[in-house]
């Protein structure tokens, strides 16, 4: 019985389900679902997962690519490596903040944590977790006390560590490195107001970048490992100096201090950058106020340092690999291009961008008896050292059969029955022509290779159809070594553009578009002929130069003739 004067208890709505359900617990909550099958590249989410990215339900399809029209690229890019690198490393789970631009157009602070289940034998199936909007939790934490403040910056430094790891994993070049070190929305949120960068070189450091302009005089380009600079000592010692005053720079390091005292710089970080246990540069942080540089962010920094320290080592191997590459490549090349009474060349050589990686392209000119001059543009299967010396071979061969006094056709005859006989399994595409420049007269002949160009004196582009027969090595393997030749006539003025696919041909793209750009950038292009081929070479036509390209141009002298 209820005690006397005690009042029932107020009347409350029965729930329509008791417990919640998992998903209406969520979105009470402001969270949203997500379950993703790593199988079959599907992943579903509720209807609060919906709402935080600001997307209707008839607006996704499942698919996880959908959602990049409400996450930013950068930001993209730094949750699939935060998600690769959790899944490599065999975590349970991962947990990022990042940021969801909406349909407004504003971008808004949002967090994911998931946890990643796995088959009896290791291998990640599937990533059930949750999205939520961390608007809120952000903004209360501008007004936290001091020692939530200090927690939230921890977080801050973690967070900018984790980006720009992300961004490292993607740079290719010590260029590149340097470009993800002075963006401003990386270290700079650190609070630091000026980032350099110094290579180890022969027991010298090398200051490849001195971030903000004139921040660093001249002479101090180069410094010596032995000198009493905060750079060189951190390489000596393989330490990391941190100064944390300015009356600290003026007392320790009295020749830097005339260049520091006229900056507005209070501390700063000077970092080794060491890879396999050697000095291989320095990273110099300054700021604009003094610090002591607490224990946290010390511990930051220097794994901070340490993830440059990898990057850039896999950089400057990248670096000095594609230098290689190059310079075998050029030493594959004709030294020099002979002056030809009659007719100005242009020629032009562009290595991929894929470090180590040779290829096969080349070019040549081969002056002819009777004012008759003959020229050549191919490309070998393959990206290495055996497409390069096979491109040699062909080269050779080519010029003595030429040299012979052979037909067009014969010579490329000949050249694909020496190609299958060297028993390589490689073949090549190339162009072979012969002009007579006393009379314009010119005869083609082409192995599977792109056709040309021809621009008129008054600035028509238009491409040539060349007839032509199966490439080096495949024609003589199939008995196909008739190759038909096709003549047309040059008129003094007008240019021939021979060129290798690199410089036309885009990964998913028609070849015919690139043909069709080439041929507007070589109607608009400048008169001079080395002019046009530097332009030409500095163009883009095939995406982000994963191909290398040989470019070739011939133009006939004299006045052109006006049309009747």
């Amino acid at each position: 019985m209820a005690e006397r004067g005690a009042q029932p208890p107020p009347a409350v709505s029965a729930p329509e389900q008791w417990p919640a359900p998992p998903d209406l617990i969520l979105a009470l909550n402001g969270m949203g679902g997500f379950d993703w099958d790593l199988k079959r590249g599907r992943m579903h989410m509720d209807a609060a997962a919906l709402r935080v990215f600001d997307l209707r339900p008839g607006e996704y399809d499942g698919r996880p690519e959908t959602l990049a029209c409400r996450v930013p690229p950068a930001e993209s890019a730094r949750l699939d490596s935060l998600v690769a690198q959790a899944i490599k490393e065999g975590s349970a789970s991962y947990g990022a903040y990042f940021r969801v631009r909406c349909r407004d157009g504003t971008l808004r602070w949002t967090h994911t944590h998931g946890a990643i289940h796995r088959d009896s034998t290791g291998r990640p199936y599937r990533i059930i977790g949750i999205v939520r909007d961390a608007r809120q939790e952000l903004a209360l934490s501008r007004t936290a006390n001091p020692a939530k403040q200090g927690t939230q910056r921890r977080r801050r430094h973690s967070s900018v560590v984790e980006r720009t790891t992300a961004a490292l994993a993607h740079a290719r070049t010590v260029g590149d490195v340097i470009a993800v070190l002075g963006d401003s929305q990386g270290l700079s949120r650190l609070g630091a107001e000026n980032v350099i960068v110094g290579l180890v070189e022969a027991g010298h450091i090398r200051l490849v970048s001195e971030g903000q302009s004139g921040s660093f005089v001249p002479e101090h380009r180069f410094t010596r490992v032995a000198d009493e600079f905060p750079m060189s000592e951190v390489v000596r010692t393989l330490t990391p100096r941190f100064v944390r005053s300015r009356a600290e720079f003026a007392a320790c390091y009295p020749r830097l201090w005339p260049h520091i005292q006229p900056l507005d710089i209070g501390s700063a970080a000077y970092l080794p950058l060491i890879a396999q246990a050697r000095p291989i540069g320095v990273l110099g942080l300054f700021y604009r106020e003094e610090s002591d540089f607490g224990t946290h962010e010390r511990s930051i920094l220097v794994a901070l340092g340490s993830s440059i320290a990898q990057s850039l080592a896999r950089a400057m191997l990248f670096d000095q690999e594609h230098d290689l590459a190059e310079a075998l490549q050029q030493a594959m090349l004709p030294r020099r291009i002979p002056a030809v009474r009659g007719a100005q060349v242009a020629v032009r050589y562009r290595a991929a961008r894929l470090g180590r990686e040779i290829g096969g392209d080349w070019y040549d000119v081969i002056q002819l008896p009777g004012g008759r001059l003959a020229v050549v543009i191919g490309d070998v299967q393959g990206h290495d050292i055996q497409a390069a010396t096979v491109m040699g071979q062909l080269r050779i061969v080519l010029r003595a059969y030429a040299a012979e006094g052979h037909a067009p056709a014969t010579v490329m005859a000949r050249a694909s029955a020496f190609l299958y006989e060297l028993d390589t399994e490689r073949f090549a595409t190339c162009l072979y022509a012969e002009i007579d420049l006393t009379t314009g007269a010119l005869q083609i002949v082409r192995a599977g290779h792109i056709d040309p160009l021809l621009r008129h004196a008054e600035g028509i582009c238009r491409r040539l159809p060349v007839g032509g027969g199966l490439p080096l090595g495949l024609s003589a393997q199939f008995g196909l070594l008739d190759y038909p030749v096709t003549t047309v006539r040059v008129a003094p003025g007008e240019t021939l553009v021979l060129c290798t696919d690199g410089l036309v041909e885009r990964p998913g793209a028609d070849l015919d578009e690139g043909m069709a750009q080439l041929a507007r950038e070589v109607r608009t292009g400048p008169q001079d002929v080395q002019q046009l081929a530097d332009r030409l070479c500095a163009l883009s036509l095939s995406g982000d130069g994963e191909d290398d390209m040989a470019l070739l141009l011939l133009r006939r002298s004299g006045t052109p003739r006006p049309h009747q």
